[in-house]
């Protein structure tokens, strides 16, 4: 049930509603732990991906994603490393940490325009796009820390959608060589329940496209980032427990 809610939900996320994405992944943490969350997740999100460039393709902005992709590659990599070397619960609260960081970094940009700031600090797409690559490998937790980048830019919304679409699909596709040879949390027994859950992920990107447009975004958003929030505390405090 647990794994086609997430289905469901990164549907819907993919499709516009990004706040949903922030409640997958520590909803996915607390129920299968966190190694083994983020290879059931992350065959998910590449059939979201899918879906999300398949729709939002025509209108990538490819100064961005280009000054994005070779810094998240290495984030990629140094997350892979870590992986290796913490134990579960020492992961799973990680997970906690970084989305509490990134829950952070939402809210500072609901509250100050960071786009002038950006703007003349071209080395800061070095630096997200390393922390995105870096958070995505940890826990899929990627979502906020390139929201906070993009939005900053005052990109157009579309063009925001069809970026970030594209750079995740790139390197969600990236890291699934990594976890089956390195972290060995993707087999094809996981993958058997990623297919099983594949028309959840459909249906959740169709209902997110109709009704993106007409709910209160901004009270939804705040809603999502509270849950979010309660949850990757109890993570991080578990890890720490353990």
């Amino acid at each position: 049930m647990v794994l086609v809610a997430a289905a469901f939900l990164s549907g819907m996320a993919k499709a516009g509603l990004k706040g949903l994405s922030m409640l997958v992944v520590p909803l996915m943490a607390a129920t299968f732990g966190g190694r083994l969350s983020t290879g059931l997740l992350l065959p998910i999100l590449c059939m979201a991906d899918l879906f999300a460039v398949r729709h939002y393709h025509q209108h990538t902005d490819w100064k961005y994603l280009l000054r994005l992709l070779p810094p998240a590659i290495v984030g990629v990599l140094c997350g892979t490393w870590l992986g290796l070397q913490v134990s579960d619960a020492v992961f799973t609260s990680m997970i906690g940490w970084i989305i509490i960081g990134t829950v952070v970094l939402l809210l500072l940009q609901e509250s100050v325009d960071l786009s002038k700031w950006v703007s003349k600090r071209p080395l800061l797409g070095v630096s997200f796009g390393w922390l995105g690559g870096f958070t995505t490998m940890i826990g899929n937790a990627a979502g906020p820390v390139m929201a906070v980048y993009m939005l900053a830019t005052r990109i157009p919304k579309n063009n925001y959608m069809g970026t970030i679409a594209w750079f995740f699909l790139v390197i969600n596709l990236f890291k699934v060589p990594l976890q089956i040879g390195f972290w060995k949390n993707i087999t094809w027994s996981s993958f058997a329940a990623n297919l099983i859950v594949l028309p959840a992920i459909f249906i959740g990107v169709l209902c997110g496209i109709a009704i993106v447009s007409r709910i209160p975004e901004k009270a939804f958003r705040y809603l999502i980032i509270a849950m979010t929030l309660v949850t990757a505390i109890k993570l991080a405090v578990e890890g720490i427990w353990s």
